[in-house]
């Protein structure tokens, strides 16, 4: 009688690192990784290493030592079934003679959704699922929240000091945390495929908003201005045309007989602004337009239109405002907030200013949290339960 199979969790596992090796570049395409393994030796590795590129699992087919006929493949996530930038992953291990085949995660993509599963057990091959679940899952949070929303995933990032605040009352913030913190967030920015801040960080700090680790690739830079004050000779606005930059403002202001809560229309301010886009549109950045509310530009509308370009998900670097923006409208699934070890001693400038919470049973609740060192300074992470 043949002995029941036992999946092997170190093989699980490298795949999982594999998987992670490619961060900041499959977007808006999940990490995936894949090891194929036969009498117990390792004999083909893969992962998806740039969008548009193989697929873990033809990847690690592509580099097979010998035959895999009668061989098991571990694989992180669900094997595609359809057509994309790449033929169906599903084809091609059925064709390798697989005997198989490990899953981590379910693919929630519509397009896959159990119908990977199916074929490759309509085609006889043996179907283990969930196998380390919870890890697989956790390298594609971003990837699972886009593709069954259509809108980025949210992570916001702040660093502030011990007693809270994210600068002094005169508004100096460089630097609340040392050089091991600033450099992880470089990580962050090669991981997520936008960054937003407002236009008061613009206007305060000229920043570049570019990730600067070693290999790592420029994030999108995305700015809330209402008003398109972004100066021209910023760095921002002139490095458009080597690193993308959208600017989101207001939509047009309507005549009174028009308009649905928008204030009068102001033909002077109007052609004004219809300057200033065109000035912006001519250095190469991409403006665009979208309503308001009583607290500013709408966050849903925003996230929508960057769902859209297919920018699956964004790193917050806002400050207080700009913060509480997307908590009030519930837009948040991660916070990394990182504590320096100072204190500033200031009644000004918190992480979070007037996100219209009153009572504590409204409060936004964090899950699952992590704690990292960085030097003298902690990193906090969360999830949130929006």
């Amino acid at each position: 009688m043949e002995q029941a199979f036992e999946p092997n969790e170190k093989y699980m596992r490298h795949a999982i690192n594999l998987a992670r090796t490619a961060a900041g570049h499959t977007n808006p395409n999940p990490m995936v990784g894949a090891v194929i393994v036969k009498n117990g030796r390792i004999i083909g590795l893969g992962c998806h290493e740039r969008y548009g590129e193989l697929h873990a699992e033809r990847k690690a087919l592509q580099q097979l030592t010998e035959p895999a006929d009668g061989a098991e493949m571990y694989v992180t996530l669900e094997p595609c079934c359809h057509y994309g930038k790449q033929p169906p992953c599903t084809e091609a291990v059925i064709k390798s003679g697989i005997k198989r085949v490990i899953i981590g995660s379910a693919d929630p993509n519509p397009k896959v959704a159990g119908k990977g599963v199916r074929q490759l057990r309509a085609a006889g091959i043996e179907v283990i699922e969930d196998f380390m679940r919870e890890e697989c899952d956790s390298i594609n949070p971003v990837f699972f929240h886009y593709i069954t929303r259509n809108i980025p995933y949210v992570a916001l990032k702040y660093a502030m000091t011990v007693d809270g605040r994210i600068a002094t009352d005169a508004g100096k913030s460089m630097w609340i945390t040392g050089e091991e913190a600033r450099a992880h967030v470089h990580t962050l920015r090669n991981y997520y495929s936008g960054i937003l801040a407002g236009i008061g960080t613009v206007l305060a700090d000229d920043p570049l908003l570019t990730c600067r680790m070693p290999g790592g690739r420029n994030p999108v830079r995305i700015i809330l201005d209402s008003d398109l004050r972004i100066p021209m000779e910023s760095r921002l606005v002139q490095s458009a045309k080597e690193t993308p930059l959208i600017v989101i403002r207001r939509k047009k202001e309507q005549p009174d007989s028009q308009k649905t809560g928008a204030v009068s229309a102001d033909p002077e301010k109007a052609e004004m602004l219809a300057e200033r886009q065109a000035f912006l549109e001519e250095a190469g950045v991409t403006v665009l337009a979208v309503g308001e509310d009583a607290y500013g530009l709408r966050i849903p509308e925003v996230l929508q239109e960057l769902g859209k370009r297919k920018i699956d998900g964004v790193l917050v670097e806002g400050g207080s405002h700009v913060n509480a923006s997307f908590v009030r409208a519930g837009a948040v699934q991660h916070i990394y907030a990182y504590v320096g070890a100072k204190i500033f001693g200031g009644s000004q400038y918190p992480p979070v200013r007037d996100a219209g919470i009153r009572q504590v049973e409204d409060a936004l609740e964090l899950t699952n949290p992590k704690v990292r060192i960085f030097g003298s300074d902690v990193l906090l992470e969360y999830d949130c339960s929006t």
